[in-house]
């Protein structure tokens, strides 16, 4: 289930209902007919036309629409989740990092991008359903397994929290600070042992494409995606994939197992990343 249909579907039933505007209305705007509606709210499949027309209509991106607004509504029915998610994972972020987190995203679009405008624009929707995601997690508390890189860390240390490279040494100075200051939030984390965080730093490489596994009371759910925030964040570019599919997630809990094992927690953990920081 790379795309849950049925979610957007309800999203388009819902804006249809609330917004007193016809079926034969809704349709006409998205270049249907009123029995291809029916269908979609229904959950069956759309074309990517009809996608990017929904998602003009309802005034968010594609991606929020398909992905970060999905990840959104995995998290608010899991009991247990797993993230391997580069140097920082965002549910266990501190709250200055979400401060500075819009303005690193902007940075990293290219500016002779085309339509840089609108992709400007999705980054104020991802940071609003990123906050929610996070509001979510903060009033349920789910159990939290966080894998972090020793190595990507270390980069991240070194290099700062940046959207890109090239800029200015004050702002480079700033920004490995705000890095500092995030390294030493995870190391009070692993001190202070929150009930339903763990937190183990594995010595040495991890997969370059992050994923998270969601246990819910009725499946489990394995999230597969390129993006990445953090140093040199990734919000445009990749694939990213949502599926229940047995196989996938037997091989993805095997490896979260491995991981897990070579990981160090606790004292040991807290010891490396304080080796880190005193690293000119």
């Amino acid at each position: 289930m790379a795309i849950r249909f049925d979610d957007i579907g309800n999203r388009l039933k819902a804006f249809r209902l609330g917004s007193g505007l016809s079926a034969d209305e809704i349709a006409n705007r998205l270049g249907i007919s009123r029995t291809a509606l029916y269908r979609f709210e229904k959950g069956e499949l759309a074309k990517i036309e009809t996608l990017e027309k929904l998602a003009e209509l309802l005034s968010v991106s594609v991606p929020t629409l398909l992905g970060v607004e999905r990840m959104r509504q995995i998290e608010e029915s899991c009991e247990h989740i797993i993230v391997l998610a580069g140097p920082i994972s965002y549910l266990l972020a501190s709250d200055a990092f979400d401060l500075a987190l819009g303005d690193i995203l902007r940075e990293s679009i290219p500016e002779a991008l085309p339509g840089r405008k609108r992709a400007l624009d999705q980054v104020d929707e991802i940071i609003a359903v990123l906050r929610q995601r996070k509001d979510t997690y903060r009033r349920r508390q789910p159990g939290i397994v966080n894998l972090i890189s020793a190595i990507e860390m270390e980069h991240f240390l070194q290099n700062g929290l940046v959207g890109r490279l090239g800029l200015p040494e004050n702002v480079r100075r700033e920004r490995r600070a705000l890095a500092r200051a995030e390294a030493e939030h995870f190391v009070t984390l692993m001190q202070d042992e929150p009930i339903g965080v763990q937190i183990g730093i594995v010595p040495d490489t991890l997969p370059h494409a992050s994923f998270q596994l969601f246990r819910q009371p009725d499946r489990q759910v394995l999230a597969l995606s390129p993006f990445r925030l953090g140093e040199q964040p990734n919000i445009r570019v990749g694939v990213a994939m949502i599926t229940s599919a047995p196989e996938a997630l037997a091989l993805h809990e095997k490896m979260a197992k491995d991981l897990w094992q070579r990981a160090l927690k606790g004292a040991a953990a807290v010891r490396l990343m304080r080796s880190l920081l005193e690293r000119p």
